[in-house]
This record gives structure tokens, C-alpha cells and sequence, in this order.
């Protein structure tokens, strides 16, 4: 019981209890009729609320079935948000790139620039020393360049020599203009992208610490026969999938069917791209990089990194997506697939019947 509260039975037993003492005492103080209406009231509500108790139904746990069901669409959720989240971090590094190649590029411009208008000081000094600067070199040294360029009588008084210097000067001014405005833009869209990737880090971590909850509902032998079933849907990690008389789809395919059987029973983890573990997209991703081919990071963009083909296409290597671009494997052969399923679970082959809605093939 939370506290002092008593039960209701309790309760009930004191009101009558309560009513019993009055009844007894019929002349020294009469109850008011106040109080006996109250106390009946009391005891009425009293009974009622026995009555609840003893006819409620006890709250209804969920199966284990329901509990499957829930965990296995909060794993499909996290899956998506897992995506995003290493769009935005492939986003991020792409960006960081950029922006650290134009920083360089601004300050080596500058430098150039500075170069350019030391040679202008000196000349300009030298002017002065022989009796006064020539209109000229003020144009040089002018903070608006174009301004005078634009006057045909300064024109006049400059040197092809003189042209060309200032002309470089105007063309290093505008390209540094350029590279920093770009650079700002850069460093924008890299802080909203860091938002966007703690936005989804916390989602997928949200969508697993629900699930986890879930499965903590469950008592040891329902646990038990989950991992039953877990293990009867996928091979052995030691299984090879026999091809029978299916042709791999290309020997790139070939190579990167082969080097994601070599991670069989390594574990799933979200955002993993390897070696050690991986999510779905980061083992496609890995396994033909081993091939020797370069294919994009996630779900949503890999079905764009070759052909499309439909199911009865499939040769083995070829990418096989489910569920909405939730999930993504590699096509093994004889309806099976090779791929990193979810959390908790370990890369393994698969029949295509147990993981859910297929979509379509990519031919890579």
C-alpha cells in the first residue's frame, strides 16, 4: 500500500463500525439527523467501492506477440531515424571538408593580395622619393580599384604593365568576396545540420530506450522463446547460402556478397559502418567498398546508387530494400539476404519472407 492509505474493505468495516456505536447509545446523545446522513452516504459509497474492487478486472499485460510487434516497429522507426541521422553526419564531414578547402583558399588569396599591393606601396615610394606619386599608383592603391579603372583618363596614363597588376588586384578581390560569402553559407548550413544530427541522435535513442522498456515487460521464458524464433528466421553464422543455379550479378556483386559474409555475426549498431559493427546501410556500404566500389550511406540514397530491378531480377550482390527504404541487404541468393537486421541482433542471412514488405532491387 502507497503511504497510509487504508483498503477499501478497511474502510468499509470502520464506517460500519462507526454507524454500530451510534445505534448503541440511544439516550445520553442522539445523533444528529445531519451526521446519520452523512455516515450512511459513507457506508454506501464505502460498499460500492468494495464492490469495484472485488469485480475489476486486473490490468491486461501485453503478449508477447503484442510486445514483438511494438518493439519490431519502434526498431523500423529508429532505423529511419538512424538514416537521417547519418545523412546529416555524412552532410557534416562533406561540410567541414569544404569549409576547411576555402578557408585555405581565402587565406592564401590574401596573401597573393597583400603581395600584390606591397609592390604597389613600394612603387608608389619610389614615386614620391623622385618628386610625388603619379595619378596613376593612386589608382593602384585606391580601396575601389573599378571606380578608376572605369575613367578612360586614368587609363590613359598607365603602363600594359600597370593594367595588368591592377587587374589582378580587381580579380583577387572579387574571388576572396566570392570564397568568403561562400564560406558564411558553409558554416550555416553546417550548424543546422549539427542540430538536425542531435535532433535524430536523441530520436533513435528515444525509439530503443521504448523498446527496451517493452522487452523488460516480458518475463524470462517469453524472452526465451523470442530468441527461439530470432534464431529459426536467420542461419547459422557459420551457414553459407546455397546459390543453386543463380549467377551472382556482376563479379563486383560477387565480391561484395563475399566480403559481407566474412562479418557474419558481428553486431548491429546504430550508425555502425564498420568493422567492428553495423547498421544495414553501413554493411552494403562496406561490402562493396571492399569491391572496390563506392556507394552512398544510407537507405535513401543507396536506391539511387544503380538500376532498379524487381524481384524476379535479384541475382546475388544486388542491393534489396524493404519497408518503405527502412531496410536495406545484400540479395544472397534462393529468396535469402545478408544483412544487419536490428538492434540486439547480429549480420546473418535471412529468408526475405521474415523481414517484411520488399520494395525493389538495385543493380549496383
Amino acid at each position: 500500500m502507497e503511504g497510509h492509505r487504508q483498503p477499501v474493505f478497511s474502510v468499509a468495516a470502520e464506517v460500519m463500525k462507526e454507524l454500530a456505536h451510534v445505534a448503541s447509545h440511544r439516550r445520553p446523545k442522539q445523533p444528529s439527523r445531519t451526521r446519520v446522513t452523512v455516515l450512511t452516504t459513507a457506508a454506501a459509497a464505502a460498499v460500492a467501492l468494495t464492490s469495484q474492487a472485488a469485480n475489476a478486472a486486473p490490468s491486461e499485460k501485453p503478449s508477447k506477440d503484442e510486445v514483438k510487434s511494438k518493439v519490431d516497429k519502434l526498431y523500423h522507426e529508429s532505423e529511419l531515424a538512424t538514416d537521417k541521422y547519418n545523412g546529416a553526419k555524412e552532410k557534416q564531414d562533406k561540410l567541414e571538408k569544404e569549409i576547411d578547402t576555402l578557408q585555405d583558399q581565402v587565406a592564401r588569396g590574401q596573401g597573393d593580395l597583400n603581395e600584390l599591393r606591397d609592390g604597389l606601396g613600394l612603387m608608389a615610394s619610389s614615386q614620391y622619393r623622385t618628386g610625388g606619386i603619379d595619378p596613376s599608383v593612386q589608382l593602384f592603391l585606391s580601396s575601389d580599384p573599378d571606380d578608376y579603372l572605369d575613367k578612360a583618363s586614368a587609363m590613359d596614363q598607365l603602363s600594359s604593365q600597370q593594367v595588368e597588376t591592377l587587374k589582378k588586384v580587381q580579380e583577387k578581390q572579387r574571388t576572396l568576396a566570392q570564397q568568403r560569402q561562400e564560406a558564411a553559407k558553409k558554416l550555416k548550413d553546417l550548424a543546422d545540420t549539427r542540430e538536425t544530427l542531435a535532433k535524430k541522435k536523441k530520436e533513435v535513442q528515444s525509439k530503443l530506450a521504448d523498446a527496451q522498456k517493452l522487452l523488460n515487460t516480458l518475463t524470462a521464458q517469453e524472452k526465451a522463446a523470442l530468441a527461439t524464433e530470432e534464431q529459426r528466421a536467420s542461419r547459422s553464422a557459420g551457414d553459407r547460402v546455397d546459390l543453386g543455379n543463380e549467377k551472382p550479378a556482376s563479379g563486383r556483386g560477387a565480391a561484395a556478397l563475399a566480403a559481407a559474409e566474412t562479418q557474419l555475426g558481428k553486431p548491429y549498431v546504430s550508425g555502425g559502418s564498420g568493422p567492428n559493427s553495423y547498421d544495414c546501410s553501413g554493411l552494403t556500404q562496406w561490402a562493396y567498398a571492399q569491391a572496390g566500389v563506392g556507394i552512398t550511406r544510407t537507405t535513401y540514397t543507396q536506391e539511387n546508387d544503380g538500376t532498379k530491378i524487381g524481384r524476379g531480377e535479384l541475382a546475388p550482390g544486388d542491393l534489396v530494400f524493404f519497408n518503405n527504404l527502412g531496410h536495406v541487404g545484400l540479395y544472397a541468393g534462393n529468396g535469402t539476404i545478408i544483412h544487419a537486421p536490428k538492434p540486439g541482433a547480429v549480420v546473418r542471412f535471412e529468408s526475405m519472407s521474415t523481414i517484411g514488405t520488399f520494395q525493389f532491387g538495385v543493380r549496383v
